[in-house]
């Protein structure tokens, strides 16, 4: 997972000039669950597919120039990225409720994880 590719990625788009912020999500697998149980590992499944009709849902809102999505699938250990995120728009009012809903909507629809003590 290369944060600075998803970057470079879309500052080379010919529509470049249209974005005035870029906001990048990069979730990491943390030592403890939310209920506060340790966690060693995560064992995470991708549903690519829902992955790609979130984002060609997302792609659509007013503003938003483009949507790029990593995820890391197996077992990873506490510290590993587990899904970068970055949302390219005009406007931060455009740009960060559609991370957010973009980022809810993979987790729910299109990612599963198992966490391991």
């Amino acid at each position: 997972m290369d944060m600075n590719a998803l970057l470079a990625a879309i500052k080379g788009r010919p529509d470049y000039h249209k974005v005035g912020m870029i906001l990048c999500h990069n979730g990491v697998v943390r030592g403890s669950s939310r209920d506060g149980s340790p966690v060693s590992m995560v064992t995470v499944r991708a549903d690519r597919a829902a992955i790609e009709t979130v984002v060609a849902e997302q792609r659509k809102r007013p503003g938003i120039v483009e949507i790029l999505v990593e995820v890391n699938e197996g077992d990873l250990k506490v510290g590993d990225d587990l899904l970068a995120i970055v949302v390219a728009g005009d406007i931060r009012e455009h740009v960060i409720p559609v991370l957010t809903d973009t980022l809810n909507l993979i987790k729910a629809r299109g990612t599963k994880k198992i966490e391991h003590g």
